[in-house]
């Protein structure tokens, strides 16, 4: 019997391959492909570096790394403390924490999307979103940080935007609360099973982190669309 199982088990079912060779060749040759176009982009392409630097003349817009402007595009919706700190050490626990939120053996070592139908797509959008907030910070934002499509020209000035309210402390305190007992309990309703399977803790942990994800966006539409600066403003941190 053990020999029967180990030889079913030596054969990949149905649709399947196994990772070595089949997506290790894959990986090699999409890794090999890649090299060259980088080769020859590098070859081909001048690094645009610009001229030395002068401190009694600061640029406009003055921008950090690619990797890093993404970071800067959030100081227009944050704080400071809340942008620059906060928020990349969620990501970072948040990603670290994956491994215990999620134990569920299903879809490992097999990469399709029906095993993961809601996983996946989270996980999709806060990896998209983040990509996002560099493709608007390093190509979007002209002098002053100004918005600018690709077709506007930086030398023509924008207008001023309207000006930034501030919700009072006790109605952003609410908008909070209401958002994240809202999003915790319809979890709770629509994910009954998953509820079980987790655990109090852990469904409770996983999806807190899911709606602190969610909540950067609404917060960026709430900047875009209502001009709403910050929920709550203390002297220590605003939100």
């Amino acid at each position: 019997m053990a020999e029967t199982k180990d030889i079913k088990a030596s054969h990949p079912g149905p649709g399947e391959v196994f990772a070595f060779p089949d997506l290790v060749y894959r990986e090699l040759l999409a890794m090999i492909l890649a090299l060259i176009v980088l080769t020859i982009w590098s070859l081909a392409v001048d690094a645009p570096l610009k001229g030395i630097a002068d401190p009694n003349w600061t640029e406009n817009p003055a921008k950090a790394p690619w990797y890093f402007v993404g970071l800067q595009e959030l100081l227009v919706y944050f704080d400071p403390w809340i942008a620059g700190v906060s928020i990349p050490l969620l990501i970072i626990l948040g990603l670290a924490a994956l491994p215990y939120l999620d134990p569920n053996p299903r879809g490992v070592g097999r990469y399709s999307f029906k095993e993961r139908k809601l996983v996946v797509p989270i996980f999709l959008f806060g990896y998209l979103m983040w990509f996002g907030l560099i493709v608007v910070g390093q190509f979007l934002r002209g002098p002053n940080w100004q918005f600018y499509w690709p077709w506007e020209d930086w030398a023509v000035p924008k207008p001023a935007e309207p000006p930034l309210v501030n919700l009072p402390n006790a109605v952003g305190w609410a908008v909070i609360a209401a958002y994240f007992l809202l999003g915790l309990g319809l979890a709770g309703v629509l994910g009954k099973d998953l509820l079980k399977k987790m655990g109090w803790v852990r469904f409770l942990t996983a999806w807190t982190v899911v709606l602190l994800m969610f909540g950067v966006f609404a917060k960026v539409l709430l900047r875009l669309f209502f001009h709403v600066k910050y929920l709550v403003t203390t002297p220590y941190f605003s939100i």
